[in-house]
């Protein structure tokens, strides 16, 4: 009865996280939680039970070996699939695929999509997804053009010019930028030429943003982000309504490279989603709060945050993203590149690391860290300055983040 209900959606996306994971039928000794799968491989009552399984007929166990599916898997890319597809009818014509890490997803989406053939990217990628697209795509038969995501009619020329495009690939918000793209009209476009669109949306997140609403044929995050929350697992995931996207063009590359997480991985991040909604409401109240006040700091140039009315594409933040603005702010400091360093070098409150999601707050520098193995030259094509610094806000009081921030300052 309770996955019925959840499935027909009756419930509020709060109400419904907080019973994601739980065992789909019951589980045999009482358990509340479903119990991590830690198997490499399943045994089959027969060998006709076996046969049917790999024949891909009905009939059989549910699984074979961990590599190609898992419970826990399961579980987590049903929960995912319906995170991304709140607004249609029926979420559960949505599929997920779960991969060991981010990058794998995205790369065996780019793989799935383009190999062989022609893409359009935005400049301003993350780090390394765009080392993968300038340094290996070549290499597998990728032809990479790249555009100012938010300048929408070179992005529409782009695609005129080159109607054997294959995949348009995007970031709902840049990293690090924060810059937005126009997903609605980048869909009509690159649709009406036959290219797919991919949107990673790890910093927007589905509580902010949910591409697939506005056409876009595939979703992938890193959920070692927001979706974890806890800074405990590396995991990534892609999600699409269309099946065979996922099954005939993606499913193998997962496969016979190897790319799927593991059971205790998929379990945290299914433990982690039960407060996902919560704790990205307290990241984006926070996060307001902060460019605020950092958009008035002497030592500061300029804020990067979509919430602020600064902010160059704030009225198309407004028609796209729900709920605020999301955690993750960046600023450049007024003495660029040593400035940045000395600002990293005296946080005392807020952790010297990458990645961003957990529930405190992290901050590190492109230049020097995340964006270091990037060519100069695509760095400032991208609007990454030496002196650009990135503050994943986490969900401290925001006073004291502030402090914290305003101490490590002072030259």
């Amino acid at each position: 009865m309770k996955d019925e209900m959840l499935k027909e959606k009756k419930l509020d996306l709060n109400s419904q996280l907080a019973h994601v994971g739980h065992p789909a039928r019951k589980d045999p000794y009482g358990s509340h939680l479903m119990p991590i799968y830690q198997s490499s491989t399943f045994v089959f009552d027969n060998v006709e039970a076996g046969s049917k399984l790999f024949a891909g007929e009905e009939g059989g166990a549910s699984h074979t070996y961990t590599r190609i599916a898992n419970p826990n898997i399961d579980s987590l890319e049903e929960a995912l699939a319906m995170l991304e597809s709140q607004d249609f009818d029926d979420p559960s014509e949505s599929r997920a695929l779960i991969f060991g890490s981010g990058m794998a997803a995205i790369t065996a989406g780019i793989l799935g999509l383009a190999h062989g053939r022609h893409m359009i990217a935005q400049k301003t990628l993350y780090g390394c997804t765009s080392e993968f697209l300038s340094e290996q795509a070549s290499e597998l038969g990728i032809e990479v053009t790249y555009v100012d995501g938010k300048n929408t009619e070179e992005v529409i020329s782009v695609l005129k010019k080159r109607p054997d495009t294959s995949l348009v690939y995007l970031e709902s918000m840049a990293n690090p930028t924060l810059e937005i793209v126009d997903i609605p009209i980048i869909v009509r476009a690159a649709h009406e030429i036959g290219a797919k669109v991919m949107v990673d949306n790890t910093f927007a997140t589905p509580y902010h943003l949910r591409p697939l609403t506005y056409g876009a044929d595939v979703v992938a995050h890193s959920t070692t982000k927001y979706l974890s929350g806890h800074g405990t697992t590396i995991g990534g995931v892609l999600v699409s309504r269309d099946p065979v996207i996922l099954n005939e063009s993606v499913m193998l590359w997962r496969k016979n490279i190897g790319g799927i997480a593991g059971p205790f991985d998929a379990w945290l991040t299914l433990l982690g989603l039960k407060t996902f909604a919560l704790r990205m409401k307290r990241h984006s109240e926070n996060a307001q709060i902060i460019a605020e006040h950092l958009e008035r700091h002497p030592a500061v140039e300029k804020v990067f945050y979509p919430g602020l009315e600064s902010f160059p594409q704030h009225s198309l933040a407004q028609s796209l993203l729900k709920n605020g603005y999301g955690g993750v702010i960046a600023f450049e400091m007024k003495g660029g590149y040593d400035a940045g360093v000395h600002l990293m070098n005296n946080v005392e409150l807020c952790s010297l690391a990458v990645s961003l999601g957990h529930v405190d707050t992290l901050i590190e520098h492109p230049a020097s860290m995340t964006h270091k193995a990037v060519r100069p030259e695509i760095r400032e094509q991208a609007g990454i300055t030496d002196g650009l610094v990135r503050l994943a806000v986490g969900i401290e009081e925001p006073v004291d983040i502030i402090n914290d921030l305003e101490q490590a300052m002072i030259l």
